[in-house]
């Protein structure tokens, strides 16, 4: 049962690498795409959760790594494609400021997402 969970929280990370890809955001050029682009992608993708729900949350981080299961490379991922889309500028901030507080203390350092600093 262990290994099943643990594939399904990996198929969840390449999902939202494909979305990345989609959107732009891992050929090297600037991306440049809005929320609802990202809502597309991932209504497309099947994903298990509806992103305004993510974002009407107190703590979306901790949402995202304990109810959705999202593993450290996932919410890597997934914080990235929201630091390039249109979304409100001190929203990125503060999931960005989140998403580093926990990846930091768990010892996961995140070069792409300290580089959004």
């Amino acid at each position: 049962m262990e290994d099943f969970i643990l594939k399904e929280i990996d198929k969840l990370g390449e999902m939202l690498r494909m979305i990345a890809r989609k959107l732009g955001l891992l050929d090297g050029t600037a991306p440049d795409y809005t929320l609802d682009d990202v809502k597309d992608e991932i209504g497309k993708s099947d994903l298990p959760f509806d992103l305004d729900a993510v974002l009407q949350q107190e703590n979306p981080v901790w949402y995202l790594t304990q109810t959705a299961k999202f593993s450290d490379s996932a919410l890597e991922t997934f914080i990235e494609i929201l630091f390039h889309s249109d979304l409100d500028e001190s929203v990125k901030s503060a999931l960005l400021a989140d998403a580093l507080a926990y990846l930091d203390g768990k010892g996961y350092y995140s070069f792409r997402l300290h580089a959004l600093i």
